[in-house]
C-alpha cells in the first residue's frame, strides 16, 4: 500500500484511520530524524541512497501499522538497498580502522575519533552483534505486529527500527506502562572519548582531577576507559582473560566502552616501540591520603608530616608502587616527572587534593632508587620542575633531582635511646666536639666514618659530637648552611640509612649526636623552595619580610601554617627518624628581630610596632615544646648572639618583656666566646688592661643555659686557628692555649670545641682540605707539640666528666664562688665550682708568662688538703712542668674573705685544678 501524503491536519472530511495513519507517519518521520542525527553523530553521515531508503521504508511501516496491516514478508526494494548499504558502510568502516591504527595520519585520527563509539563499544563478540543488529533493523521493523489503538503507539514502532537506540519512555502512548529500563550496557551509549576542554587540560598540564577523567568510569551504555598514554603505539584493557583494545584517540589519549555494568578489576596493556608493558592503571585508585591528613596540614599541625608528603614505596589496594605527595596551592596543575617516563610528566598528571593545596598521585610499580621531580604549571602558565621540598634522598650534588627512598636499617642503639633521658642536658657532663662530616675525613663516606670517628671521639672522652648541617646542600662551600633539602642528609657521603648507621654506631659507643638545623633561611635556587609554585610560598609574601639581607637568601614565613609544619616536623622527623640527640638551631637572632641588618625603612614593624618578628617567636616555641613531648632526652641549643631574655626559660614563663620564653634547652655563649678570645689574643704585658673581658661572664652566666662554643666560625675566613691567636713565640701559643682551655672546661657552662683545635693545628679550617692530621704522625718533627695538646683535651674530658662539681650546678650560682677576681696586675683567675652536695673543685689560672710561688689563694676551712688533678703545664702536655706534686694544706691564716688559705706555685701561662684529697 503506498503510504499517504502527510496531512496537515485542516480537512475535515479526513476519516479517523487517515488521522492515525498521518499521526503515525509524522511520529514515525521524526523519530527517524532524530535517530539519524543520534546515528550521524556516532558513526559519522550516512550516504544519501541509504537515508532515503530507511526514510522511505519507515514511513512505510509506519503507515501499514496505524492502517492494521501486517508487514510484507518479504523485503522491498528500498530495503534490500538499505541493507545492503549499511553492509557496504560496516566494511568502510572496519577498513578505515584498519588502515588508521597502522598509518595514524591525522586525517585517519579525525576519522577513527568519529567513528569511536562503534569501535569501542566492546569485545569483537559484542561488535559482531551489533552489525547483524544494523544489517536486520529494517525487517525486524517490518515483522512487528501492533495495533493503533491499544498495542503501540508510532513511537514504539520507530524505537524497533533503531534497534533500541533511544532510551524507553516512562509511559507509553495510550496510557500503557512503560518496559522496565535497560540493563547499563544497553542504555544508550556515549562516547568514552575524553572531552575538548579535558583533553586541553591534560595537555597543557592545568587539570586538578585527573582521576575524574582518566581510569574507568560508570557511564550510560557500559564503563568508559580512558588513558592518556603518550608515544604509545596502542592500549589495551586486560579484564580476566579478555582483552579489550583501546581506540587511539590521538595525542596520547586512548578510549573504549565495556558493556559492563559495574567497574571491574582491570589491568592496561601498553604497547611502545619496541616493548609491550602490562601495567595497573594508576588512575585507578583513591587517594592514599585522608581527610584528618589534609586537616592537620592545612592546621599546621601534623607532627609525623614526612610520613604524608613526599615519595613513598607503599601497597596500596593490594598493589605495590610509590605514593607521590606536594604541597603547592598556587599551582594550576602539577605532573610528575622522573626516569620512569624520561622526564616527561605529560602523561602523570597529579589530583588537587580538596582546598588542602596538596597534589597525590600513586603509581603502580614505581620503587626505590627512581628519580623524581614535580612538573608544577604556576599560575601565569609557565612551568618550573622542582624537587621535592619532602624529599627523603636526593642526588649528590651537583645533581638536583630526588630519589624514592625505603629505610632498611635496624638500629641497635636502644640502651643508648632509654638512659639519655635519666639527667637533663644542663645538670649533665656535655662536652661536644664540632665535627664538619665532608672535610673531617676527606674522601670518607658515612659508613667509613663510622669506623673510625666513635672510637677518635671517645678516647678524647668527649659527651658529644655536633655536625654541621647534614642536610642537602648544593653549594659545599656554604658548609651546609643553605639548605635545600630539608629532609634529607647530604648525599655526598652515602644514603640516609648510611647516615642512619653512623649515627647508630656513635650511640653504641656512648656518644651523643647533635646536629646543625637552618629554619632560619633557605637559597634562591630555582629548583628548589623559592617560589616553589610560582608565587611566595615558603617565603614570606613582603620583600621587605623575605629577603636575608646578609646571605642573599629568603627567610621562611613562619605566620603560614603550612610553613610552621613543614619545619616542626622537619625537627622531629631528624629525632625520631635519624635518633639525633640534640638540634644546635643556627641563626636564632637574625629569625627573631624584623629588623635584623636592615636599615630604617628596609623594615616593617609588628602590630604592636615594636622590632620582634612575633611569628618566628611562636614558631620557636612551638618547635621546642613539640620536640621536648615527643622527644624524651632529645635538647635544643639556641646560636642566638643578643640579649633575648629568655630564650631557654619554658614556653609558659613570661619574663620582663611580656614574651614567654622559648623553650630551648642550652644557648651558646656569643659574648663570653668574644670576651674571652678577646683578652687572650693580648700580649700578657697588656692582660690586665682587659681582665674585665674574662670575669665579666659571670655576671649574666645564670640568665640562661648555656653552652661555651668555640666553632667553626672562629677560625675560618681569615679568623686564624685557636692556637695563632695566641700571642708570643711557638711555646707561648701552646700554653696560651693550654691555659685557655683550662679555663674554658672549668667555667660554668658547657663546652664545645672545633675539630683540629683539638690538637692545636697551626692553618685556619678549609672545607676544603679539613684538618692537618698530618701534624700527629709520629714522623713529623713538632708531632710531640700537637700530641700534647690532644692529651691535655683528653685529660680534661676525662676529670671533667669525673667531676660532678664541674656540671652539676651549670645554671645555678651555688655553684660557683669567686676566691680572687680582682687580680689584673698578676693576670691570675681563681674560684670554686660546686656540686649539690657542696664537693669543691679549686681553679686557678695564671696568664702571666712568670711562674709564682707561694701564691697565697682563700679556701673554705673544712678542706683538711687539697690535690692537683690536671695542671696544663705539664710535661707530658709540652709545659715547663712546674707542678704542686704534694698534697697542699690550708693554713689557718684568713685570704680573699675566706677563714683559711693556701699557698701555690702557679706555673706561667697555665690552669690548675685542684680537689679536696
Amino acid at each position: 500500500m503506498t503510504p499517504r501524503p502527510p496531512s496537515n491536519g485542516s480537512d475535515p472530511n479526513t476519516t479517523a484511520a487517515e488521522k492515525t495513519a498521518e499521526s503515525a507517519e509524522k511520529a514515525a518521520k521524526s523519530v527517524a530524524k532524530s535517530v539519524r542525527k543520534a546515528a550521524e553523530k556516532a558513526v559519522g553521515k550516512t550516504a544519501a541512497p541509504v537515508r532515503k531508503a530507511t526514510r522511505a521504508t519507515t514511513r512505510r511501516t509506519a503507515a501499514k501499522t496505524a492502517a492494521g496491516q501486517d508487514a510484507p514478508a518479504e523485503r522491498t526494494a528500498a530495503e534490500d538497498t538499505a541493507q545492503k548499504a549499511a553492509a557496504q558502510k560496516t566494511t568502510a568502516k572496519k577498513a578505515t580502522a584498519k588502515k588508521a591504527t597502522a598509518k595514524k595520519t591525522a586525517t585517519q585520527k579525525a576519522v577513527a575519533a568519529k567513528t569511536a563509539p562503534a569501535k569501542k563499544t566492546a569485545t569483537t563478540k559484542a561488535a559482531a552483534k551489533k552489525t547483524t543488529a544494523k544489517k536486520t533493523a529494517a525487517a525486524k521493523t517490518a515483522a512487528a505486529k501492533t495495533t493503533a489503538a491499544k498495542k503501540t503507539t508510532a513511537k514504539t514502532t520507530a524505537k524497533k527500527t533503531a534497534a533500541k537506540k533511544v532510551p524507553a519512555q516512562k509511559k507509553a502512548v495510550g496510557g500503557q506502562a512503560a518496559p522496565p529500563p535497560a540493563p547499563a550496557a544497553e542504555q544508550t551509549p556515549v562516547s568514552p572519548a575524553v572531552a575538548p576542554w579535558d583533553r586541553e587540560r591534560l595537555l597543557n598540564g592545568t587539570h586538578h582531577d585527573p582521576h575524574s577523567v582518566l581510569g574507568a568510569h560508570r557511564v550510560p551504555g557500559g564503563v568508559a576507559v580512558r588513558a592518556f598514554r603518550p608515544y604509545a603505539l596502542s592500549v589495551g584493557v586486560l579484564v580476566g582473560d579478555e582483552r579489550t583494545e583501546l581506540h587511539n584517540d590521538g595525542e596520547g589519549f586512548f578510549s573504549g566502552l565495556l558493556p559492563l555494568q559495574e567497574v571491574p578489576r582491570y589491568r592496561l596493556q601498553v604497547t611502545y616501540e619496541g616493548t609491550v608493558q602490562e601495567i595497573e592503571d594508576a588512575y585507578s585508585f583513591l587517594p592514599t591520603l585522608g581527610e584528618f591528613d589534609l586537616h592537620l596540614i592545612g592546621e599546621g599541625r601534623h607532627e609525623q608530616l614526612w610520613r604524608v608528603l613526599g615519595a613513598h614505596p607503599m601497597t596500596h589496594d593490594g598493589v605495590t608502587g610509590t605514593r607521590f605527595a606536594v604541597w603547592a596551592p598556587n599551582a594550576r596543575g602539577v605532573r610528575l616527572a622522573g626516569t620512569f617516563n624520561f622526564w616527561d610528566g605529560t602523561g602523570f598528571p597529579m589530583r588537587s587534593l580538596g582546598s588542602s593545596g596538596v597534589w597525590e598521585l600513586f603509581v603502580p610499580g614505581i620503587g626505590e632508587g627512581e628519580l623524581y621531580k614535580f612538573e608544577i604549571t604556576r599560575p601565569d602558565g609557565s612551568k618550573t620542575l622542582r624537587a621535592d621540598p619532602l624529599a627523603r634522598r636526593t642526588e649528590v650534588p651537583p645533581r638536583t633531582s630526588s630519589v624514592v627512598f625505603a629505610s632498611h636499617h635496624e638500629w641497635g642503639d636502644q640502651e643508648w635511646l632509654e638512659r639519655r633521658a635519666e639527667r637533663p642536658a644542663h645538670q649533665a657532663p656535655f662536652s661536644v666536639y664540632e665535627i664538619h662530616l665532608p672535610s673531617w675525613r676527606p674522601g670518607l663516606t658515612y659508613r667509613e666514618i663510622a669506623e673510625v670517628l666513635p672510637a677518635y671521639v671517645r678516647d678524647l672522652g668527649f659527651t658529644h659530637v655536633e655536625l654541621m648541617p647534614v642536610a642537602e646542600h648544593p653549594f659545599g662551600g656554604s658548609w651546609g648552611y643553605q639548605v635545600t633539602g630539608f629532609y634529607a642528609p647530604t648525599a655526598r657521603l652515602g644514603t640516609p640509612d648510611d647516615f642512619k648507621y653512623l649515627v647508630d654506631r656513635l650511640h653504641q659507643a656512648g656518644i651523643g649526636v647533635l646536629m646543625d638545623w637552618v629554619p632560619a633561611h633557605f637559597p634562591r635556587d630555582d629548583w628548589a623552595l623559592a617560589e616553589f609554585d610560582g608565587r611566595p610560598l615558603y617565603e614570606h609574601s613582603d620583600p621587605l619580610r623575605a629577603a636575608h639581607p646578609d646571605w642573599g637568601t629568603l627567610e621562611f614565613d613562619y605566620g603560614r601554617n603550612e610553613v610552621r609544619n613543614f619545619l616542626v616536623a622537619n625537627a622531629l622527623y631528624w629525632c625520631e627518624e635519624f635518633h639525633i640527640d640534640g638540634l644546635r638551631v643556627d641563626a636564632v637572632a637574625s629569625m627573631l628581630y624584623l629588623d635584623y641588618s636592615r636599615q630604617p625603612g628596609q623594615w616593617t614593624p609588628n602590630v604592636y610596632g615594636g622590632r620582634e618578628n612575633l611569628d618566628a617567636v611562636a614558631f620557636l616555641q612551638e618547635m621546642n615544646a613539640t620536640v621536648y613531648r615527643r622527644c624524651p632526652g632529645v635538647v635544643t641549643v639556641a646560636e642566638e648572639s643578643t640579649a633575648w631574655d629568655g630564650v631557654t626559660r619554658a614556653t609558659h614563663h613570661k619574663g620582663p618583656s611580656g614574651f614567654g620564653g622559648l623553650g630551648f634547652g642550652l644557648k651558646w655563649n656569643m659574648g663570653w666566646m668574644h670576651d674571652s678570645l678577646q683578652y687572650i689574643s693580648h700580649e700578657p704585658i697588656h692582660r690586665k688592661y682587659h681582665h674585665h673581658e674574662m670575669t665579666f661572664s659571670m655576671v649574666y652566666a645564670y640568665s640562661e643555659n648555656y653552652v661555651l662554643p668555640i666553632s667553626h666560625d672562629e677560625v675560618v675566613h681569615g679568623k686564624g686557628s685557636l692556637v695563632s691567636k695566641m700571642p708570643g713565640d711557638w711555646w707561648q701559643q701552646r700554653a696560651n692555649l693550654r691555659a685557655y682551655l683550662g679555663f674554658m672546661w672549668s667555667h660554668p657552662g658547657k663546652q664545645l670545641l672545633f675539630m683540629g683545635q683539638e690538637f692545636a693545628q697551626g692553618s685556619e679550617w678549609s672545607e676544603e682540605r679539613g684538618p692537618d692530621w698530618w701534624l700527629l704522625d709520629p714522623g713529623y718533627g713538632a708531632e710531640a707539640d700537637h700530641r700534647g695538646v690532644l692529651d691535655l683535651v683528653r685529660d680534661l674530658n676525662t676529670v671533667y666528666r669525673a667531676t660532678p662539681a664541674l656540671w652539676r650546678l651549670d645554671t645555678e650560682p651555688d655553684g660557683f664562688q669567686w676566691i680572687v677576681g680582682d687580680a689584673a696586675e698578676d693576670n691570675v683567675f681563681a674560684f670554686l665550682r660546686l656540686d649539690d652536695e657542696g664537693s669543691p673543685l679549686l681553679a686557678v689560672s695564671n696568664f702571666s708568662p712568670v711562674v709564682r710561688h707561694d701564691y697565697r689563694l682563700g679556701v673554705p676551712d673544712d678542706v683538711p688538703a687539697w690535690r692537683e688533678v690536671l695542671n696544663t703545664d705539664a710535661a707530658r702536655y709540652g709545659g715547663s712542668d712546674v707542678v704542686n706534686p704534694d698534697a697542699v694544706k690550708p693554713e689557718p691564716q684568713g685570704w680573699h674573705g675566706r677563714p683559711a688559705s693556701i699557698r701555690l706555685t702557679l706555673p706561667p701561662l697555665a690552669t690548675v685544678w685542684l680537689r679536696p684529697a
